[in-house]
């Protein structure tokens, strides 16, 4: 149980070998955002900077941004001539205005919707992209109820805990029109996702993104706590010696007006 990570807090080398399908699936995303030669980008929760290089061989000037030290240390290792900076969602300022702003798999860590939305909407100029994918209504479900229900078993209280933002397309694009955005694309997509590492892969799952779960609870705790979510869980998500994580992903692009 030595990996128990908090969101700001990653095991980098955990994240890049076990979890490598947080990129993976992102380069779907990058035909949305479509980097022309020249346009100025910012990779929004850039994580290791695997997207970020693609959006650079694009020939894009691009700029990689996350709240966790670790993270970049990591990105900077990987791609040493792109520029990488600790900075968070909610509260990042930009040098000059940027044609896009793009985010894969990071805006449900982001609790403050509204601060995010400001940051990005006064980060690009006017008619620039906002392009981003993250977890969305319904969003590991199952996998929450499971924890929630194994800590209620245990007399542990959950609201505080949940960590993520999960919201509908309404909510969210209501959120961004609020804000001056125009919402031109919205897609709330299931998207069961087979995790790595075989019979781990679950508990792998766990300790990297459900980590504040398990915050205060002694060793012993955080194995049982998990042991009771598999035996919930197995029916439904474990197939064939593969565990799959049931995810929803909500898909949006919006123009600065």
């Amino acid at each position: 149980m030595n990996n128990i990570s908090t969101s700001n807090n990653w095991d980098t080398s955990l994240y890049e070998d076990k979890h490598a399908f947080v990129w993976q699936y992102g380069e779907d995303l990058l035909q949305l955002l479509n980097p022309q030669p020249g346009e100025s980008i910012l990779d929004l929760g850039c994580g290791t900077g695997q997207l970020t290089e693609k959006i650079a061989q694009a020939g894009a000037d691009v700029w990689g941004i996350d709240s966790a030290p670790a993270m970049i240390e990591k990105a900077r290792e990987n791609y040493p001539h792109i520029r990488f900076d600790v900075a968070n969602a909610a509260n990042f300022q930009v040098d000059k205005p940027l044609d896009a702003v793009f985010s894969n798999a990071v805006l449900h860590w982001v609790k403050e919707a509204d601060s995010a939305i400001a940051s990005i909407h006064q980060s690009l100029k006017p008619g620039g992209r906002f392009v981003a994918e993250f977890g969305g209504k319904g969003n590991v479900l199952a996998i929450a109820t499971a924890l929630e229900s194994a800590l209620q078993g245990i007399n542990i209280p959950t609201q505080a805990l949940n960590p993520w933002y999960f919201p509908s397309i309404g909510e969210y694009a209501t959120l961004l029109e609020q804000q001056g955005f125009d919402v031109i694309y919205a897609m709330l997509f299931a998207r069961p996702t087979p995790l790595a590492e075989g019979e781990a892969g679950m508990a792998n799952w766990i300790e990297m993104f459900a980590s504040t779960f398990l915050a205060g609870l002694s060793g012993e705790q955080q194995i049982q706590v998990i042991r009771v979510v598999e035996e919930y869980l197995k029916p439904t998500l474990y197939q064939q010696g593969t565990w799959t994580a049931d995810y929803r992903r909500i898909r949006i692009v919006a123009i600065k007006l």
